[in-house]
């Protein structure tokens, strides 16, 4: 063996970290998609009850049962996966996160790894997620358009993404009390350290959201809300402002302009308020022409966009209803 082949302390070890619950054959695709290419698998369950760790372990994937005791959040599943991992493989310096109703697409994990190796200065790198089934309902279709973000240096990742340990380690991981939103909270403190976030033009996940019902989507949005709020709460001061034109938009459209309308027809009539009203639509098509998919697609976003604020105003109350409570939420499930 001659000197160049021998490995170097920064020679990419991978390991995965997937978190769960009563997934069932979702989670088995997961894992059955990643157990071949890394050092260690991990999988860490939240109180399934449909056989979910049994599953895992006949795959020889290694199981950390969350303590149901304590609060449940998916950055405290990722923070504990990511202890487990890097006991029994200290030598892993790279690791994929990935939600067990998601399934790492072939290519992606050589493809992001090598970009990471080429980029030392790139804490956190993710790709396309994509809905598995977009077509079998309009809420399914939201999520994978949403997905579609754009490429290059970004500012946050999603749940399924492939980071630098040093990076992640460096910033103490997961903010483990987030209930949602905790992905771009921890971009914000990576990009503080000096580490930067990048999404590359290659499919990554296929995601199951299995969404069939307007209230699911309403649950999602509302959870949307929570972590706006959060997220403006922890990082919106100059010059990150984080999450508060979100957080902004939700008001407006939420709570400001109703509150306008009902003000504007106890005063002026209903002609005046109707006027007012009529900004609901007008923003609607105003979100559809700028869009750049099909026409179907820019006015089912545009619509379920303006809709949707009303659950993120919801989302926001909720957080600083618990925030003077001082206490912690449960989380805003939507499956």
């Amino acid at each position: 063996m001659n000197d160049q082949s021998l490995p170097t302390a920064d020679d990419p070890v991978l390991g995965v970290v997937a978190i769960g619950r009563n997934e069932g054959e979702r989670l088995r695709r997961c894992l059955e998609s990643v157990r071949q290419q890394a050092a260690a698998v991990v999988y860490v369950d939240s109180g399934s009850t449909d056989g979910s760790v049994a599953m895992a372990q006949s795959l020889g994937v290694i199981v950390v049962s969350l303590d149901m005791r304590q609060p449940f959040t998916a950055a405290r599943a990722r923070n504990e996966g990511l202890a487990r991992l890097l006991a029994l493989a200290p030598q892993v310096n790279r690791v994929q996160f990935v939600d067990g109703d998601c399934e790492v697409v072939a290519g992606w994990l050589p493809a992001a790894l090598a970009f990471l190796q080429a980029q030392p200065a790139v804490g956190v790198v993710c790709g396309r997620r994509r809905e598995r089934h977009p077509q079998a309902s309009i809420y399914n279709l939201m999520c994978d358009l949403e997905w579609d973000g754009p490429k290059g240096e970004v500012k946050a990742c999603g749940g399924d993404a492939l980071f630098r340990v040093a990076a992640l380690t460096q910033v103490g991981g997961y903010r483990p009390d987030l209930i949602a939103g905790e992905e771009p909270e921890l971009c914000v403190r990576l990009r503080a350290a000096g580490w930067t976030v990048w999404r590359l033009d290659e499919e990554m996940t296929l995601h199951d959201a299995a969404m069939h019902r307007l209230g699911q989507w309403w649950s999602r949005s509302k959870r949307c809300g929570y972590a706006y709020a959060q997220g403006a709460h922890l990082h919106g001061a100059p010059p990150e402002r984080h999450k508060v034109a979100e957080a902004r938009r939700g008001w407006v459209w939420g709570a400001a302009l109703p509150l306008a309308i009902m003000a504007t027809a106890a005063l002026a009539g209903s002609g005046p308020a109707l006027a007012l009203g009529a900004l609901y639509p007008l923003q609607v098509a105003r979100l559809a022409l700028k869009g750049r998919r099909s026409r179907r697609e820019n006015w089912l976003l545009a619509g379920f966009t303006v809709v949707g604020k009303f659950a993120e105003l919801s989302g926001q109350l909720r957080f600083h209803r618990d925030r003077l409570r001082q206490r912690s939420s449960g989380l805003i499930e939507y499956k």
